[in-house]
């Protein structure tokens, strides 16, 4: 049964409309880095990476 939501899931081709990103963020207080995950639409990938 779980097959069959999966292979509904890739039909509709819902995993390719987002963009995961991952920036290493560093902390003023410790200057340790961190990372910030997000997940963008894929229009907007090469625009959050600019902000």
């Amino acid at each position: 049964m779980a097959k069959k939501v999966v292979a509904t899931l890739k039909k509709e081709g819902a995993g390719k409309e987002w963009t995961r990103i991952i920036r290493a963020v560093k902390s003023p207080k410790s200057g340790a880095y961190t990372f910030k995950e997000e997940m963008v639409p894929a229009e907007a990938a090469k625009a959050a990476f600019k902000a």
